[in-house]
């Protein structure tokens, strides 16, 4: 559709949290905070679970693909944040805002199928242990890890090319901090049913059935765990899935909340706090979470810390 008597939009705003300059500052420097926490947690994640010949396991290979995914997920969209947090005009054109909403559904809809891969590993480790080295082998480890990395490109591909097709041709006001599917839906100048029924439809594929996934294995897994004789076998094998059972929680959890009703009634502001924690605090949580409920991974990391600078106090 061609937008009669008007200019097709060029260009957006994103409204972001707050237009009063003291408050902007202060969540520029939470922002901030939070960011580079984020970035050293989960590089520390990446880091120890790639040297240390302890952590050479499916569990952790994972692991370091769910870091590296999250440093991915955050770089789509908080920088441009904590720049709009710092700037008097908060403006992203048009085709910025596609390509932020590209990489967006697609890191996280690759996340939605990496968290299923881990309690599928989770499953194999707990249910069926003495063959767990010959199933969970290298090449199905890669090729699970490849997989869910490149999941997301169909449905991205499809989302942002039909939404960005949608003729814009009024307001260029997005209520949000970044071009997230719901608040630009907001803008388009015609009825959006078949959009909102596909989008539905992709959520319910790229959310949901990965998580029908990750309920089957946990079942199988409680059922197992029950079975179990000794008490301190129940509670080892309940250690290695409470990680991931948080991370899982805190991640769809709050996801669901804003695409199973892309254009709900919820507040904009109470939309916003819920994306913040999915997109800010999540990442940054899930190596705090890693780290502190693993003693495998607070040894590799202390290990490899005291590695690093004991080779720097050598060069002295």
């Amino acid at each position: 559709m061609i937008c009669e008597n008007h200019t097709r939009v060029t260009e957006f705003i994103l409204l972001g949290f707050t237009n009063n300059p003291e408050m902007q500052v202060s969540l520029f420097i939470l922002f901030l905070a939070i960011y580079t926490v984020t970035l050293l947690g989960n590089f520390l994640i990446v880091t120890v679970t790639s040297v240390d010949p302890a952590l050479q396991t499916p569990m952790y290979f994972f692991l370091r693909n769910l870091s590296l995914l999250e440093v991915c997920f955050t770089l789509v969209m908080v920088p441009k944040m904590l720049v709009d947090l710092v700037s008097p005009r908060k403006i992203i054109s048009f085709v910025g805002c596609g390509t932020q909403m590209y990489f967006f559904f697609l890191f996280g809809s690759s996340e939605c199928f990496l968290l299923s891969m881990m309690a599928y590993d989770r499953f194999v480790a707990i249910c069926n242990p003495l063959r767990y080295s010959v199933i969970m082998n290298r090449s199905l480890c890669w090729w699970m890890a490849m997989g869910s990395w490149m999941s997301g490109v169909p449905v991205s591909m499809l989302q942002t090319a039909w939404m960005m097709a949608l003729p814009f041709c009024g307001p260029n006001a997005v209520d949000h901090f970044f071009c997230d599917g719901p608040p630009v839906l907001k803008l388009v100048t015609v009825d959006t049913t078949m959009y909102e029924m596909q989008a539905l439809a992709s959520t319910l594929l790229f959310i949901m059935f990965p998580f029908s996934l990750i309920l089957v294995s946990y079942t199988r897994i409680i059922i197992t765990i029950l079975r179990m004789s000794s008490a301190t076998g129940r509670r080892k094998a309940f250690s290695t899935c409470s990680s991931h059972l948080i991370v899982v929680s805190l991640f769809y959890g709050t996801a669901s909340l804003t695409y199973l009703r892309p254009k709900s009634n919820q507040s904009p502001e109470s939309k916003k706090l819920v994306s913040l924690s999915y997109t800010v605090i999540t990442p940054m949580l899930n190596p705090i979470i890693y780290s502190l409920r693993n003693n495998e991974v607070k040894g590799a990391a202390k290990r490899t810390i005291t590695q690093k600078v004991l080779q720097k106090l050598d060069v002295f």
